[in-house]
This record gives structure tokens, sequence and C-alpha cells, in this order.
């Protein structure tokens, strides 16, 4: 590695971190994809899978003690508010935002490969970091970091309800609105087959509620779903200011 790539990564420590890495070595590791270890076998040192590893049960320590700590709900909404916090699309987010995926060392190939496969990795990255700073800075600087880019999110999940399965909450509000249950019909696939995308709909009686792809057909009935409970909270919306509206009219005629 040279002196301007090792600037990147101290500079990035500083700047979006707060602090300097003991060991900037760690730091390296964290963003060093297994693909480029395999690609630089003689200058590349070890890749970030063990301490993604570390990571991964850092990160659910800390969100599950936080969760603990302020909300009294039931086991199973503690479980789903979590796994909500922790998905992919989540830590991939703020991996986005904290801008380190310019310096995620990757393959060729993995670099011009598909944007799932991108996400997936700079996620991966993100639980990698959490380790290096665990393993670096201690527990609690680890637990600083996951508070201010993933728990900041919570309210948003609760407010949002994207932390409901998908599938079930359409199906609450289609049999509440229109007293049908929603089926799921595959519209389109595509790409070989170790690279599928599947495009699904969600159907309620004859009219689609929603579309989804995914790289499997339960990814892409998630995504139909999630845009079907969007449409009916819509609607649910619309009917109850003109219920508001209406109930408004009543009250004024009566005066």
């Amino acid at each position: 590695m040279n002196k301007d790539q090792l600037d990147g990564f101290l500079d990035f420590a500083k700047e979006k971190l707060g602090f300097a890495f003991s060991d900037i070595n760690l730091l390296v590791t964290a963003l060093t994809h297994r693909s480029y270890v395999n690609e630089h076998k003689a200058s590349a040192g070890e890749h970030n899978e063990r301490l993604e590893f570390l990571g991964d049960a850092v990160l659910e320590l800390a969100v599950t003690d936080f969760l603990f700590r302020n909300y009294k709900n039931p086991e199973g909404v503690l479980t789903a508010w979590r796994a909500a916090l922790v998905r992919t699309e989540s830590i991939g987010e703020a991996g986005e935002k904290l801008g380190y995926p310019p310096l995620i060392r990757m393959s060729k190939g993995e670099r011009n490969g598909s944007e799932r496969a991108r996400q997936t990795i700079i996620a991966d990255a993100f639980e990698a970091l959490i380790g290096a700073i665990y393993l670096d800075q201690g527990y609690e600087a680890a637990r600083k970091f996951i508070e201010e880019n993933i728990l900041v999110k919570f309210q948003a999940i609760l407010d949002s309800e994207s932390w409901r399965d998908p599938k079930s909450h359409l199906q609450e509000l289609s049999q509440k609105l229109d007293g049908q249950t929603p089926n799921y019909k595959v519209l389109k696939e595509e790409g070989p087959d170790h690279d599928k995308l599947f495009t699904v709909g969600a159907f309620v009686g004859n009219k689609i509620v929603g579309s989804g792809q995914g790289s499997s057909k339960q990814i892409a009935e998630q995504m139909a779903a999630t845009q079907g409970v969007k449409l009916y909270k819509k609607q649910l919306g619309e009917r109850k200011a003109i219920e508001k509206t209406g109930s408004k009219n009543h009250d004024g005629a009566k005066n």
C-alpha cells in the first residue's frame, strides 16, 4: 500500500470516526474484501471476514441492550425491531453515508459486479468496521459508533412500521379494506441460474397493489408486499381525511 492509499484510511478515521486508530491495519483489514486478497496474495494481508464475525456480535449486543433498556415490549416485537435495525439494507445505507465504499479493497470483478453484490460487500464491511473499532478502542467506542449510525434510525423505523413483516402487514390491510387475502405471482425471471432476478406482483383479487424485485422469489414477494402496504396506508390516510372533513361539516351543520 502506498502513502496516498494509507492517508485515505487515516483521513477517514479522523474525519468520519473522530479518532486515530492505534493500529491502522485493523481499519485496512476491515475494508479489505476476500476477493482482493485472492487477487493480491503476496501483498494483501488478511481479509475482513473474521472482523465481520466479531462486529456482527457487537452490533447485535449493542442494539439488543438499547432496546431492552428503553422499551418494555414483548420479546417478539423487540426481535422484529432488532432485525429491522441490523438488516443488510440498513447497515449498507449507513456505510454509504459514512463514505467508506471507495476505500474498500476488492477485486476488479467484484467492483464491476451487480449492485446487490456491492451492497452486501458494503454491509459486511460495516460489521467488520465495528469489529475493528471494538478491538482498537473498546466496547464503549463501538457502542457509540452504532448509536450514531444505526440507532438514530429507530424512530423512523417505528413511524413507518417498516419493522413489521410486510406480507403479514399487507394481508391485515387488504382484509380490513377489501375483505380479500393477497396472492403473489412471478411476473418475470431474468439472468442465469446463479444470478437470477425475479419480479413478483402482489395481487388483491385481480388488482395489482405492488411489485418488487429480488434475487429470490421470497425477497421479491417481500418487496412487492412493501409496496402494497404503502398503497393501502395511503388509502387509509385519504379515508381518514375524508371522514375528518365530513365530521367537521356535520358539526358545522348542527351549529
